[in-house]
């Protein structure tokens, strides 16, 4: 029997990621907003990540490469939007609140955000914030968003056939153009995601 469809699925492919996952889980149990599965798209760890995935109550599906574990979690998502993440993320709080109301407000149809690195070294800031503006500057022309957190809804996803999995990179950037050429891509204002 089919669960009932939940607003949001949130996607994490995974391989041996015991060390991240973690923070990541947590940071989602903290959140504000609750109407959402999580989803690990295991790739074969040899280490306690599908044991903290199952501690968080995450349903554990078989990964691959990134674009295969996407896909593979999109393919048994029950949310009507997606939440690709990936596991050395972590979310502020009300993330997904913030997250959602925008990507709904402006009826986005693939989307990202900017990001602020974890690192208190001032290269690291540096590139982050070149990266977002570079980012910034492309959205109209040719968009961009980094694999490691993209929103779509599950009808674009279907349209576009998921993320090329034959791709070994570039493969986050492929999807948002090819999601841009029949919908709306946004970057999401409000909320900014820590790497």
């Amino acid at each position: 029997m089919k669960e009932k469809n939940i607003e949001l699925s949130i996607i994490i492919p995974t391989l041996n990621e015991q060390k991240y996952l973690p923070k990541l889980l947590e940071s989602i149990k903290k959140q504000s907003y609750k109407d959402y599965e999580i989803i690990v798209a295991d790739a074969g760890s040899k280490d306690k990540t599908k044991e903290i995935a199952k501690k968080y109550r995450c349903r554990i599906v078989k990964g691959g490469m990134p674009a295969i574990g996407r896909n593979a979690g999109a393919k048994v998502a029950n949310g009507v939007i997606l939440l690709f993440l990936d596991s050395d993320v972590i979310l502020p709080n009300n993330f997904l609140k913030k997250a959602i109301k925008e990507f709904e407000q402006y009826f986005l149809d693939v989307a990202t955000c900017h990001f602020i690195p974890l690192s208190d070294i001032k290269i690291d800031k540096q590139m982050h914030k070149f990266a977002n503006g570079f980012m910034e500057f492309m959205k109209v022309i040719k968009p961009f968003a980094p694999g490691f957190c993209i929103l779509a809804t599950k009808r674009i996803h279907k349209r576009i056939k998921g993320f090329n999995e034959k791709l070994t990179n570039s493969e986050d950037h492929d999807y948002v153009q090819k999601a841009n050429k029949i919908g709306k891509f946004g970057i999401l204002i409000k909320p900014k995601i820590y790497v």
